[in-house]
């Protein structure tokens, strides 16, 4: 399935909710699961059932693990079943259950996860990167350890929202992501074990005031005002479940106002998730809705090719399997 939050336009604002996209369209998933239950009023009230079973909120749906993930599965089949056209294709209460893409606002698929983890997975990124700072190798404990930062969580936008160019940077970058969302809590996690803890995956831009970034760790900490500010973290446009993804074989392109700048493949990635997963949860409990990035691809940044973004650009991050997350880029805030 691929997963969305979304926003409804209504007489009184929006309304957010979850859905899946369903032959073109998109579904409501928890008005699709009252719909679904509807069939038999003997079992109870729809409206109840269908809140708790597929609850319209990504992170609640995300931990009712593989029952939600089911009953969700029937509603879209039942949907499917009756056939786009069909007047029964409304809720109990004459709610509407499928909407056209054009007709609702796609958000980040968890518009604020729990956490956010980004690593470093990429040889060639490091290698490329580390160049810049004048290092001659990747130090041995890259290969040795996942190394991995924290990011903000309350700075995450989706799909066609803009980038707002933070006032202290000249050197404002994109960086070519994917990463997976947790779907239940565990701690100690065996690598074997850590692909039943994936509930799926999103493309996800690492925007970086490189500038900023780069004064801040010489001081060996960070970064910090380098990747947080707001709109810093772009994610979506949809979060894939695993049974249709192998994140080890996933062709990634960045492309700036329609101009390549980066063809990528995922097979460079030296850690996978299943043992990044094992070295987070090291003594550190994971909740759904936290979130692992791979870190960027190799190319995958103008970092990488010595030029850097304009206000006004507009970067399409595209996926292998995931889809294309497109962000325009706004102008310098006023410097202060």
């Amino acid at each position: 399935m691929k997963l969305v939050t979304f926003d409804v336009p209504t007489p009184v604002g929006p309304v957010r909710r979850i859905g899946a996209h369903l032959d073109g369209r998109i579904a409501d998933l928890t008005a699709a699961t009252v719909l679904y239950l509807g069939q038999w009023p003997h079992k109870g009230d729809p409206y109840a059932l269908a809140q708790t079973r597929v609850p319209p909120d990504m992170i609640d749906f995300l931990g009712g693990g593989e029952q939600s993930l089911a009953m969700a599965r029937e509603a879209l089949q039942h949907l499917r079943r009756l056939g786009p056209e069909d007047p029964r294709l409304r809720g109990p209460r004459g709610e509407q259950v499928v909407f056209a893409q054009g007709a609702v606002v796609l958000r980040a698929p968890v518009p604020r996860p729990n956490s956010i983890r980004d690593t470093l997975s990429f040889e060639t990124h490091m290698r490329n990167s580390l160049k810049t700072l004048g290092w001659s190798e990747i130090p041995k404990v890259w290969y040795e350890i996942p190394i991995y930062y924290k990011g903000n969580p309350c700075a995450v936008i989706g799909p066609d929202e803009e980038i707002r160019w933070p006032s202290y940077t000249e050197r404002l970058d994109y960086e070519l992501e994917f990463g997976c969302f947790i779907g239940r809590a565990g701690r100690d996690i065996p690598e074997a074990e850590a692909h039943r803890y994936i509930a799926g995956y999103t493309i996800f831009n690492d925007v970086s005031a490189r500038d900023a970034q780069r004064r801040e760790m010489a001081m060996l900490l960070g970064p910090a005002k380098g990747k947080d500010f707001d709109g810093s973290n772009a994610m979506g446009p949809c979060l894939v479940t695993p049974d249709e993804i192998d994140p080890r074989n996933l062709r990634t392109v960045a492309r700036v106002n329609g101009e390549v700048w980066t063809d990528a493949h995922s097979s460079d990635m030296y850690w996978t998730f299943p043992r990044i997963i094992e070295y987070v949860s090291r003594d550190e409990t994971l909740y759904p809705g936290d979130f692992i990035g791979s870190g960027t691809a190799g190319f995958g940044c103008g970092l990488e090719h010595g030029k850097w973004l304009k206000p006004g650009d507009v970067i399409e991050l595209e996926v292998q399997g995931i889809g294309v997350l497109r962000n325009p880029v706004g102008r310098p805030a006023p410097r202060r």
